[in-house]
Parts: structure tokens; sequence; C-alpha cells
């Protein structure tokens, strides 16, 4: 399936590891100008150089920390750059239980998520209105479905933003822009790292036996490569899914049990 991404200018959070450099990496190679997203410059840098170009794409990076959002907003403003797909990528919040979080941690998780996405967004949309295109996909997690015990911070915050994309998806679709949320499951990337460590330490258990754990869980019996979520968001990235709209798209392997 050609995704005809030529000519399409990408902006991807958090794209210097993981889902979102996988993600940058996949839609350079479908044709599109990928324009990185990170606060570690160096690592940016890296990213760039792994981007396929084949003549005629241009590729860049911008430098911001999603825990300060107006400085996000000055770089965003004080850029020439225009985008017909915005890729709203975040790493979550520490793992623990909701109720001995404290209330500097949701305040900051909502500004990470809910604020930064914002600033994005009001960014974004006058030029994809003015394209008449524009995709809008925000990577959050299978708890927008199911709570994972011990990240409750996590579930709260990222039911904020399923709420939020959906809200959009209704007041964007009359200008064929489209607002569609990805919801990875257990996925090999420093964050699935981090999560495991954790429970092994609260079960008394090693880390090698806690991954078997929760493989077990997923019907597909493993983890998701980062490549694998990457190709769901390119999809829906893609002139292919213009009429996919205000939804959410498991890619777990078959774990989240709801519907």
């Amino acid at each position: 399936m050609n995704l005809e991404l030529n000519n399409k200018n990408a902006l991807v959070c958090g794209s210097t590891q993981g889902i979102g450099k996988a993600t940058a990496i996949l839609l350079a190679e479908e044709g599109a100008n990928v324009t990185l997203l990170a606060r570690n410059e160096e690592k940016l840098k890296a990213v760039l150089s792994e981007l396929k170009n084949n003549g005629t794409q241009n590729h860049h990076y911008l430098i911001a920390d999603f825990s300060k959002p107006e400085e996000l907003k000055e770089v965003i403003e004080n850029s020439d750059l225009k985008f017909h797909i915005l890729i709203n990528n975040t790493g979550g919040p520490k793992s623990g239980d909701l109720l001995s979080a404290t209330s500097t941690e949701l305040i900051n998780a909502f500004q990470m998520h809910i604020i930064c996405n914002q600033i994005l967004v009001q960014a974004v949309v006058p030029f994809m209105k003015n394209e008449k295109f524009g995709r809008i996909i925000n990577v959050i997690s299978t708890s927008v479905k199911e709570p994972i015990p011990g990240l409750g911070v996590s579930n709260t915050i990222r039911n904020a933003v399923g709420n939020w994309s959906k809200t959009l998806a209704s007041e964007l679709a009359e200008f064929q822009i489209t607002v569609n949320n990805v919801l990875p499951g257990f996925t090999n990337t420093a964050r699935l790292d981090q999560i495991i460590k954790v429970k092994a330490q609260k079960s008394n258990t090693t880390e090698a036996e806690m991954e078997q754990i929760m493989k077990s869980y997923v019907p597909a019996k493993r983890f998701a490569k980062p490549e694998e979520t990457a190709a769901a968001i390119a999809f829906l990235a893609s002139e292919q899914a213009s009429y996919i709209n205000g939804i959410n798209l498991p890619v777990d392997g078959g774990r989240t049990k709801s519907l």
C-alpha cells in the first residue's frame, strides 16, 4: 500500500528513542519530511543522521523540554516550519500508586501531556486547515481502556489525553483533519525496562522472571517491537486513513480484554 506521504511534513515528538524514533524513521522511509522534537540535541542529531533521504526530503530537529511548556511554545512559535502531521509522544510518569502521588506529580503530568499537546495542536492546525489535510496522532497507552496497576498518575493523565483527543476529533473533522490515539501495549522500550524493574522489586523477584510473567499476560506471548507500533501510526498518518477519526487503536498483541 502506498501511504502517499511524499511532500508531507511531520513533527514527531519524543523522537530520540523507542516508539518516537521508530516512527520518525518509518515516516521518512515513506517519503515525509520529518522534524524531530526532543530535549537532547546530541541524540537528535544522531537520529537525524539515520533518516532516509531520497534527495528531495528536508529533515530537521527542534529542541524543547516538555516539562517546560512555555519553552516548547516559544520554540514552536519561533520556527518557520509547517506540519501536515503531528505525532504527540511523551514519556509517561513514573510508576506508583495513585493514592501516594503528590499534587506536583499530577500537575507535572498534566503539563507534559495535556498542556504541551494543546500548544502543539494550536500551532499546527492553521496550516492543516489551509492545506485541507491534517493528521494528529497521540501515542498514549492501553490504560485508556483498562487502568494498569501501579501506574496511577499515568492512568489518570492518559485518559485525560484520550478525552481531549476525542473532543478535538469532532471539532476538526470538517477541515479534513483527523485526530486518533494509538495505545501501545508492552513494547520493548526504556519505559518498559523501568516498569519491569519496579515490578520485580515490589514482587521480590528477578527482572527476567518479571519479564516472563508480563509476557504471559499477552496472547502473542511477546513484547511489541517499536517498529510495529510505528507502522500503525504511519498508516493513521496517511491518505489511506482519511475516514478514520476519533479512535483508540490498541497495538498490544491482544492483551487488552475490553472491546
